[in-house]
């Protein structure tokens, strides 16, 4: 018991209660009752009062609980398409579940055991059907971390092959995890005969009338002497042809083409190498590639107040999409002429010193799209006076750094997981101080965190009207994205990703249509179909209150009808993953008595990086498990891996100690027992003739 009071406070308690009992029966002692019967009444009197003394020095009961939590082990297996490519297939598909089974149920006896499967994604419950397309164990290791923090992790028993196409280096996670690994060595180590399309180097994007290049990495194992034909072929026409003789049993060859691009649209091309004799696979003969034929480059004005790093940082993040090319021109050097550009990036501009009144002038005329880029040196009651879907008033002239926070609401185009991932911790924008005001039609793609607080002040914002589109970056210091970005990943891709779908979308001539619907023209086959639309009034607004409905058709002419989601003000669909095919659709949407219908079409391009490599990498899997106090087994002595856990000191059921404390005075049985010894009291002296 626990109070906050001295213990001598218990004692005048007693003192108290033992001094009111005796003077309330001894010293005026009634003849009726007996000495025993006095005795008790006093002791009833006694032990009610004490109760109740204790009770107002607010005691607390302590209570103990214990719980014990036994050790998890870890069932992992690898599902990816690797480990049947190979000579085991049989084994694999039958032998070995029976064998992990049997193991997983001797573990059942002791431990407390998860199941696990993996390859492009982690899912619970162990499974054999190895159809995985890509392998992460990185991201298996991320989950496991993560799902089972502050957990009594015993050991994690990871099966698989050690090959990884995905994600990073497993071992760079191991100083993460304080449990122990097993390995189980699964897969084939050996070179066998074959003959593979390793890799296709090739830019997504061409222009009609053009070449384009093609580069072709071909690679054969234990195949010297022997001899293949690659072809490449679009619509059913052979369009390139080349003999390819092996020298050697490790054998590579880089073939390089160009290809002339005659056809505007989607392009689909197959790379195939012909099959050789006793080739252990021909499931990496081919590759298909997707080209998007364009009519044209858009061509982007990049115009600077003054030589920055962002300018750089810019130019290279737009010309990373073959689609754009870029002409930056200091502002004090520009002619005025924006006739022939797509896009005009305005960095800092204007300014006190360059208003670029017949620039804006001339951009408006020509219904082009500008992009501001809002810095130190930027006017900012000029730019009040545009109109762009954006004023900052302040009494003075100061300015915040401000850390981008992605809107999760916004939809006018879609970012990769891994590229909002990589948002989170970018580094802040110096952005003007003041008080913000967007216009109603304009969306938000990030919002300001000044500090610890995320406001609601724009950082990147989108306006569009009947007539073109706006958007504004309220700060400078994107060189800083870009390079953290590199920093951290060793690439541009997120930091590109971000600006040239800025780009893509402010370029993208302003559909003055009702209904439009919008999405990638290529998928790989575990990717979802993702499209977004569009729908808007006789006046132009956007509306969400129709349905909108699609049909997805395949080339065998097998449909999929599917209904859009509502976001806040267009609409989403994921249409999920779908197979490697080229698909058409339709979708339509009912707007008052009209009835309008838009049409596109997307292919989905097979995804076989899991036959590109087929050699288990078991010193992986070797020194996975010696650097967290692990072990290595093959699949024959996996049966005596559970004596083998058992017999370690350190994996062991845990005891937890839970206090928990209740006040005496909500303990029921405390009241009832008080008013039992004043009722018996009261019934003893009634007894007695008195009261």
């Amino acid at each position: 018991m626990v109070t906050e009071y001295s213990g001598w406070f218990f004692v005048l308690c007693v003192v108290l209660a033992l001094a009111y009992a005796a003077i309330l029966y001894y010293r005026n002692p009634r003849e009726e009752f007996s000495v025993v019967l006095t005795r008790w009444l006093a002791a009833f009197r006694f032990l009610a009062i004490v109760l109740l003394a204790f009770l107002l020095l607010s005691p607390l009961l302590k209570t103990v609980f214990r719980t014990s939590e036994k050790p998890v082990i870890i069932f992992a297996q690898d599902n990816s398409a690797s480990l049947i490519v190979g000579t085991d297939t049989a084994f694999y598909r039958q032998q070995y579940p029976l064998m992990a089974g049997s193991l997983i149920s001797d573990l059942q006896k002791d431990y407390d055991v998860k199941t696990f499967a993996f390859a492009d994604k982690v899912t619970e419950g162990a499974a054999y059907d190895y159809s995985g397309m890509q392998t992460d164990m990185s991201a298996l290791i991320d989950d496991l971390l993560v799902r089972f923090a502050n957990r009594n992790v015993g050991a994690l028993i990871l099966a698989g092959d050690g090959i990884y196409n995905h994600g990073i280096n497993p071992l760079y996670n191991t100083s993460r995890i304080k449990f122990p690994v097993y390995t189980v060595a699964l897969g084939d180590t050996s070179v066998h005969r074959d003959l593979l399309v390793n890799k296709v180097n090739f830019n997504r994007i061409a222009f009609k009338g053009n070449t384009f290049p093609l580069e072709v990495l071909v690679e054969a194992h234990m195949l010297s002497g022997a001899r293949s034909t690659l072809t490449v072929t679009r619509a059913g026409a052979t369009v390139f042809s080349k003999t390819i003789a092996v020298t050697s049993d490790d054998f590579f060859e880089t073939v390089k083409l160009q290809l002339e691009a005659n056809a505007v649209g989607l392009q689909r091309y197959s790379i195939r190498l012909a099959p050789v004799e006793d080739e252990i696979t021909t499931l990496n003969n081919s590759q298909d590639i997707f080209i998007d034929v364009l009519a044209a480059r858009q061509k982007i004005l990049l115009l600077a107040a003054a030589p920055h790093p962002d300018i750089a940082a810019l130019r290279s993040a737009i010309e990373s999409n073959y689609n754009y090319e870029v002409d930056v021109k200091m502002a004090a050097e520009f002619d005025g002429v924006v006739q022939g550009y797509n896009l005009v990036v305005m960095h800092q501009l204007p300014s006190a010193t360059l208003p670029l009144e017949n620039v804006i002038k001339n951009a408006a005329s020509a219904q082009l799209p500008l992009l501001f880029v809002l810095g130190i040196s930027t006017d900012i009651s000029r730019f009040n006076g545009l109109e762009a879907g954006l004023r900052i008033t302040a009494s003075q002239v100061n300015f915040n750094e401000a850390v981008p926070v992605l809107n999760p609401g916004f939809v006018l185009f879609n970012l990769s997981d891994e590229t909002r991932k990589a948002v989170v911790d970018w580094p802040p924008l110096v952005a003007p101080f003041g008080d913000y005001r967007m216009l109603t039609s304009a969306s938000v793609l990030f919002y300001q965190k000044i500090g610890s607080l995320t406001t609601e002040l724009p950082l990147v914002i989108f306006n569009q009207n009947l007539e073109t589109r706006t958007g504004i970056i309220a700060g400078e210091g994107l060189w800083k994205w870009r390079l953290h970005n590199y920093l951290k990943n060793n690439n541009h891709q997120a930091y590109n990703e971000v600006v040239t779908r800025m780009i893509q979308y402010l370029a993208v001539k302003v559909n003055k249509r009702f209904f439009d619907v919008a999405g990638a023209n290529n998928f790989v086959e575990n990717e979802p179909v993702i499209l977004t639309a569009e729908v808007y009034n006789q006046s132009y607004e956007p509306v969400n209150e129709p349905e909108v409905e699609i049909t997805i058709s395949n080339s065998d002419g097998d449909t999929y009808p599917f209904v859009f989601g509502k976001t806040a003000r267009a609409y989403q669909l994921n249409a999920g993953a779908f197979p490697v095919d080229n698909y058409t659709w339709e979708a339509k949407v009912r707007v008052g008595d009209k009835v309008f219908t838009d049409r596109g079409a997307f292919s989905v391009s097979p995804l076989n990086i899991e036959t590109i490599n087929t050699r288990a990498d078991h010193n992986l899997l070797f020194q996975l498990a010696e650097k967290t106090n692990g072990r290595m087994i093959y699949p024959d002595a996996m049966s005596q891996l559970a004596d083998e856990l058992r017999q370690r000191a350190d994996i062991t059921t845990i005891t937890y100690s839970t206090r928990q404390y209740t006040e005496l005075v909500n303990l029921p049985w405390i009241l009832i027992l008080i008013i039992a010894l004043l009722a018996a009291e009261w019934l003893l002296r009634k007894r007695s003739g008195s009261y």
